[in-house]
């Protein structure tokens, strides 16, 4: 398992998505050649249950280093698995019920349905803070404006996601609370200064930091602090300085998205990855297009070639992704087998919870 070539580094450093439902010949060959850290699957490639776990298997057989098996499921409006499990409540509607073990519960089964498919990583939970401002964009699925609260809610859904074999993952750092428009499409300019982040918006990252196998690094900008037009997932400053250097952060770190609308209007997908990686990124997210994909790949490795500094860069998030590996026995508990069973489990168990926070909820505005 050492990462002697450069290519094989530079794999290290990459998490893909891509349009296939099957595991067709493309795939296969993409996943030899380029050896990434992971996948991402989104609703687009899950028909069904069982279809799901086979894609996975083979993805994990064809990748030499056991994978980042991934998925964005944080519950309500966040939900890839809802077509083919039972829908998940959101974040935001877990907390207003005020039963605090209901938030563990909430982790626990969004994992165990993960889990029984096969995934054993969750970009999830969200610790953005519910501000007025972003309330049209991130909607459901944050809590509070209080940061406290929102480290109680994510602190017992992370310990629930753990007690389901997946790996949790703290986004979008940091902080897209005050933000107004939706990074999918735009850069979301955030004119807040640094005090006001420290004690709101980066808390639950202080708070949290041994607690996260993952941070994921938002496409917003923060002029107040940075005084560039850079989203932080390209910011020096904020990947190394501060996420790393200051608040002593030492999972790992990854990108959003660099297909996503905000960052792609800065340049090319071969630029934002180099400087992605360069500014403190450990593993960037390329999620849908292969081209786009093998473009940030083959720029990785030109870079590292060309500069010997951007080579030592690699190095040292390939060998940090490598050893975090090494350590997380998410990793090594796929389940071989599909289990019909535990596929219905799942579901029964999370439709259930459902049914007891609509009721929960009902009796509450009832009371009110």
């Amino acid at each position: 398992m050492n990462l002697t070539s450069l290519r094989q580094q530079v794999g290290q450093l990459l998490i893909m998505g891509f349009e296939a439902i099957s595991f067709e010949p493309n795939l296969e060959n993409m996943l030899k050649e380029w050896q990434p850290s992971g996948v991402i699957l989104f609703a687009r490639n899950m028909e069904s249950a069982q279809q799901t776990h086979a894609l996975l298997a083979a993805c994990r057989k064809t990748v030499s280093i056991h994978p980042f098996l991934c998925v964005d499921m944080e519950g309500g409006a966040v939900d890839r698995l809802k077509k083919i499990m039972a829908p998940a409540p959101s974040a935001a509607s877990v907390f207003a019920s005020g039963e605090k073990p209901w938030f563990a519960r909430h982790g626990k089964l969004i994992g165990a349905e993960c889990h029984a498919l096969g995934f054993n990583t969750d970009f999830a939970p969200a610790l953005d803070l519910a501000f007025e401002a972003s309330r049209p964009v991130l909607g459901s699925r944050v809590v509070s404006s209080d940061p406290k609260k929102a480290i109680g809610y994510a602190r017992s859904f992370l310990r629930g996601l753990q007690s389901a074999g997946v790996l949790g993952c703290g986004k979008h750092f940091p902080g897209l609370g005050e933000g107004t428009l939706d990074t999918h499409n735009e850069l979301a300019v955030i004119q807040k200064p640094w005090e006001a982040l420290w004690e709101q918006d980066l808390l639950p990252y202080r708070l949290l930091r041994r607690k996260l196998p993952f941070v994921m690094v938002g496409h917003a900008n923060y002029p107040a602090v940075t005084g560039d037009k850079l989203p932080a997932s390209i910011s020096y400053k904020w990947m190394t300085g501060i996420l790393r250097n200051k608040l002593g952060y030492r999972g790992l770190i990854v990108s959003d998205d660099l297909e996503m609308g905000a960052v792609l209007a800065l340049g090319s997908i071969e630029l934002t990855a180099v400087e992605s990686i360069r500014a403190g990124a450990d593993i960037i997210l390329v999620c849908r297009q292969a081209e786009r994909v093998h473009r940030a790949w083959q720029a990785l490795v030109k870079e590292a070639e060309r500069d010997p500094a951007f080579a030592r860069r690699v190095a040292e998030s390939a060998g940090r992704v490598l050893a975090f590996k090494k350590r997380a026995k998410e990793l090594k508990k796929f389940p071989s087998r599909f289990s019909v069973a535990s596929v219905e489990k799942a579901r029964k168990e999370m439709a259930k919870f459902a049914a007891q926070l609509a009721q929960a909820s009902a009796q509450k505005s009832f009371t009110i």
